[in-house]
């Protein structure tokens, strides 16, 4: 319990002290307009208050990642807890703060626009490619694990009535002003979702349960086998670090009212997200402790629960039922269905923006929205009817290499302003050790052996490291002759 008590105290220091720190890097200007001050369209850029875009912006990036990813995450033992908390402040909440500042000081640009103008258009264009086929990935699952959890309340109701249910849902959401679905309903969706994890942290204290400390289990409890680095760092995404959220927050810098707000909604839903992941890893890997008594610890018995052949869902469904009773329960898990649902649909408004933005259209009128959005949709529907695990592990690589572009566009951004670029070429190395190794060694990918995988992924890292370095060498030398 002193691991997991300690974890929850650094996360809020880390947004106390650690957000600061960020705060002042990138120097934000309360004095300065922001676009939806300065450019509101009725659509996309409406004003609305910080606490509004703090709870949105937090539905959007939370999705199923900070539950199911925590659940799997925790399987490798007590490292997770490490990993959530330094991951969580030093990677994903300056990853998300930055990027969104950027993108607020370039008029609410999309993150391939972001990602351009720092690194070229050669490098715009794949990251437009890579980003749609992300987006409609993120879309793809999110219809369907929600449909399988509200299956699971109602069974009477087919998945496939509940897909389509989710699906239309998508559809008006991606096409209706933000403020007239999203702005309304999504923060009283925040509150049940917040509800849900305040009920589990309440359930740990309650129940004495048993958190395994990072001491006492700090080893490789993978029932698998699986390799910590690099499998553990992309089964806990979202809630450390994610390239998904850079793609979620220009849509709340299109409304933010005043720059003095974004340390509060972007790096502080991070966070929040952080917590939740925190919670959930800890109820994983504590609750199944009394159904094993025989087990040596908590970890061990959820292995041997999953091992019964229930999947992470009826997991996280059991820790709901189980410690919230039944009325808690059933709201707990509309938290969890509401999580990757407003997720999902954001990241199709999201695609719809970014190819927009790319192509120059404007979005004002329904009939040019539909335009982009029509054979996104069609995309979405084909991806739907790939095998669900493999669709979630390209899902995971996929949104973790997108932090690289956006933490490297970044540290790209700081140097050019001359700020302590430092806080993002830090974890833009980590990342890329991270996902270069994965690639190389996962089962998916190209399975060669672990050491040299490892080797060529960390070689890679420096290997961008040299790269930026010799970038910023020649931009300070051009610079240096215009100004003589």
């Amino acid at each position: 319990m002193i691991t997991f008590i300690t974890a929850l105290c650094l996360l809020v220091l880390g947004y106390v002290l650690y957000g600061a720190v960020a705060e002042r890097v990138f120097k934000t200007n309360p004095e300065r307009k922001t676009p939806a001050i300065a450019n509101p369209d009725g659509v996309d850029y409406i004003a609305m208050p910080w606490w509004k875009l703090y709870l949105i912006q937090f539905l959007n990036i939370a999705g199923t990642g900070p539950i199911f990813g925590a659940v799997m995450g925790i399987m490798f033992g007590p490292a997770a807890f490490l990993w959530i908390v330094l991951g969580t402040i030093f990677g994903g909440a300056v990853h998300d703060f930055i990027s969104a500042m950027i993108s607020i000081r370039q008029n609410g640009a999309s993150l391939t626009e972001i990602v351009g103008s720092q690194l070229g258009k050669g490098v715009k264009t794949v990251m437009l490619l890579f980003t749609i086929v992300l987006l409609v990935m993120v879309g793809a699952v999110f219809v369907s694990q929600p449909a399988a959890l509200l299956h699971g309340l109602l069974p009477g109701v087919s998945v496939t009535i509940f897909a389509v249910i989710v699906f239309a849902y998508y559809i008006l959401a991606t096409l209706l002003p933000v403020d007239k679905i999203i702005g309304k309903i999504y923060p009283v969706f925040g509150f049940i979702f917040i509800f849900m994890a305040l009920g589990l942290l309440f359930s740990i204290f309650r129940t004495n349960a048993p958190v395994p400390e990072l001491w006492e289990n700090f080893h490789n409890m993978h029932p698998k086998g699986l390799p910590i680095f690099p499998m553990m760092f992309v089964s806990i995404a979202c809630g450390a670090i994610s390239g998904f959220h850079a793609t979620q927050s220009p849509l709340m810098a299109r409304c933010i009212t005043n720059e003095r707000y974004g340390r509060r909604v972007f790096y502080g839903a991070m966070v929040t997200e952080g917590i939740v992941a925190l919670i959930w890893a800890a109820s994983a890997s504590s609750f199944f402790a009394s159904m094993f008594p025989e087990s040596p610890n908590g970890i061990i018995a959820l292995q041997q629960y999953a091992a019964q052949g229930h999947e992470t869902a009826e997991i996280v469904s059991a820790i709901c039922k189980g410690w919230l009773g039944t009325v808690g329960g059933i709201l707990a898990i509309i938290g969890v269905v509401v999580a990757p649902i407003t997720s999902g649909d954001t990241a199709l408004r999201s695609g719809r923006l970014i190819i927009a933005d790319f192509l120059h259209f404007d979005q004002k009128s329904v009939a040019k929205r539909l335009i982009i959005a029509v054979p996104m949709f069609a995309l979405v529907f084909l991806i739907m009817n790939l095998q669900a695990d493999v669709l979630w592990r390209y899902f995971a690589w996929s949104n973790q290499t997108l932090s690289i572009f956006t933490l490297w566009a970044c540290s790209v951004y700081l140097f050019k302003e001359k700020r302590q670029f430092i806080i993002t070429v830090i974890p833009a190395m980590f990342m890329t050790a991270v996902c270069f190794t994965y690639i190389l060694v996962a089962p998916e990918g190209f399975h060669i052996p672990y050491n040299i995988g490892v080797g060529c992924g960390v070689a890679m890292a420096f290997v961008f490291l040299a790269i930026f370095a010799y970038w910023a060498k020649n931009y300070r030398k051009q610079n240096i002759l215009q100004n003589n």
